[in-house]
């Protein structure tokens, strides 16, 4: 008889907290997400910048603590759709998985559209910066080369991240301190006392601005933490894959932290307020002017920045929708070609480069519609983020509701905590959707079926998941039928090719 050879399953043991830490850090793309929204939420907000940010990183660690504690009872790469499907049923659980694919085709071309224009910008090469043709060919390109990066191995990958992430830290670190330095010795631009402003602690409060301010600085702020998860999607692929996901997923918020806090600060010591308020419509391209007004021949340094983590990013964020469209697949939630295995580099090489195939058809079709229409799609993720961080939070507490009387700190942490942290999204979702209902929100300034387009294309995104989800249902129906229970569930992933940790449940 035919000797039949084992699946091929994802590399165990491949990367490690360090590792990890990193690549949840770069899927945030810090530098980039800061040149996004600060002047906006300035705009909003004034010096209270800093304090919105301190809000919004509150929902983030609740969040953060409800994917430890589900990572922990269950290492699946499919993080929100496996731990939803087991906590709250099939459909739900489906809905979860297709709003974390979909945010990651949502964003992919344009965070390497960033790259590739801030790269030029960083070259000098303003001339094809500005080149349509040449930007969207590259941009195509780099999306190629960061997918085969994936492909080729999460230990590559990581290694690659490492330079990056440095790479962009250090550069926001001697920007931020160089503004620092030129705000508190009174060079700031903002002309109040012949220089920019003195910090204090009352930045740090969010109410300072009032309630409707804060609930648009807030929106702004929850994107910028966004991707701080991408460590759990590998956590078959880490060492001590039970906790050091989780634990990662933590520290990087608690970074992030630090790193918008303290550059937000500076950044408001030396321009002030009125200088960022004046340039909030720039979004993308007001890093390169902070830069020049700070750094002067050295600008490069900032705008490098900017490129490598939107290019850092943009490799991330493939690995947490790739590694979704495989745990569904393997379930029989999604076609079974996406449950392949890369038998050379152990990694899901097809659901991978669907996930780029799509990202890329995305990108270059907006673009036929307008330049304004991509910003518009990367609006439309505040509504996919929040709706698939609240389900996480509940998740966790009606998957340890019989735990959370065996202690307080259980209680807090397992139960009150993502619960809190879900309503607050739920909360932002709202609010987010009535905001965002308005044409003039956009940047198109247009109205699609007279609403804005970025609430027209979050919405067909979900509906267009919900039809895909029935036809499928009716394709093949074993995800619906399958029984749930830990050993049962755990034991067939396992017969599929998945490379669990371990098969037991442990306890939170």
């Amino acid at each position: 008889m035919p000797r039949t050879e084992a699946p091929a399953q994802l590399k165990s043991g491949a990367i490690g907290f360090v590792d990890a830490l990193v690549i949840g850090l770069a899927s945030t793309s810090p530098a980039y997400s800061l040149a996004a929204v600060v002047g906006a939420v300035v705009a909003l907000v004034g010096v209270y910048a800093p304090g919105v940010f301190l809000a919004s990183f509150v929902p983030m660690l609740l969040i953060a603590s409800a994917f430890y504690y589900l990572n922990r009872a269950d290492q699946d790469c499919g993080t929100t759709f496996s731990w939803v499907t087991r906590a709250m049923g099939p459909w739900i659980g489906w809905l979860g998985g297709w709003a974390i694919a979909m945010t990651g085709v949502l964003v992919i071309g344009s965070l390497a559209d960033v790259g590739v224009r801030f790269g030029l910008l960083a070259l000098q090469l303003d001339g094809l910066a500005g080149n349509t043709f040449v930007v969207r060919t590259l941009t195509v390109l780099l999306i190629i080369a960061m997918t085969a990066v994936c492909v080729i191995g999460t230990e590559f990958s990581a290694k690659l991240q490492n330079g990056l992430i440095i790479a962009q830290v250090g550069a926001l670190l001697v920007f931020a301190g160089i503004a620092l330095v030129k705000g508190l010795s009174g060079n700031g631009v903002d002309g109040v006392e012949g220089g920019g402003l003195t910090p204090s602690l009352s930045w740090l409060n969010p109410f300072g601005a009032g309630g409707a301010a804060l609930t648009g600085g807030l929106l702004l702020g929850v994107f910028i933490y966004w991707g701080w998860e991408s460590a759990v999607n590998l956590t078959e692929e880490t060492q001590d894959s039970a906790s050091t996901p989780g634990k990662a997923a933590i520290v990087s918020t608690v970074v992030l932290l630090v790193t918008y806090l303290g550059v937000t600060i500076a950044i408001l010591s030396y321009f002030g307020t009125a200088f960022l308020a004046d340039r909030s419509g720039e979004e993308e391209t007001i890093f390169a002017t902070l830069a020049t007004e700070v750094m002067g021949p050295w600008d490069w340094v900032l705008l490098a920045a900017v490129s490598t983590s939107a290019i850092a990013s943009t490799q991330t964020t493939i690995l947490p929708a790739s590694r979704t469209g495989l745990s569904m697949a393997r379930r029989h939630a999604m076609p079974s070609s996406l449950a392949r295995i890369s038998p050379r580099f152990r990694t899901p090489d097809v659901s991978t480069w669907t996930v780029a195939a799509i990202a890329i058809a995305w990108y270059l079709g907006v673009n036929l519609i307008s330049e304004n229409a991509l910003f518009d799609s990367l609006t439309a993720l505040s509504l996919l983020i929040a709706f698939y961080y609240s389900l996480t939070g509940i998740a966790c507490a009606v998957f340890h509701r019989r735990q959370l009387t065996r202690s307080v700190k259980d209680l807090l942490l397992i139960g009150v905590g993502p619960v809190i942290g879900s309503l607050l999204l739920i909360w932002l979702l709202v609010e987010s959707i009535g905001d965002l209902a308005d044409p003039a929100n956009s940047y198109s300034g247009v109205s699609w079926f007279g609403v804005g387009p970025p609430l027209v294309i979050g919405i067909g995104i979900f509906l267009v998941g919900v039809v895909f989800m029935f036809v499928w249902r009716l394709k093949d129906a074993r995800f619906w039928a399958e029984r749930t229970t830990t050993a049962e569930r755990l034991q067939a992933d396992i017969a599929a090719g998945r490379s669990a940790a371990a098969v037991e449940d442990p306890a939170p």
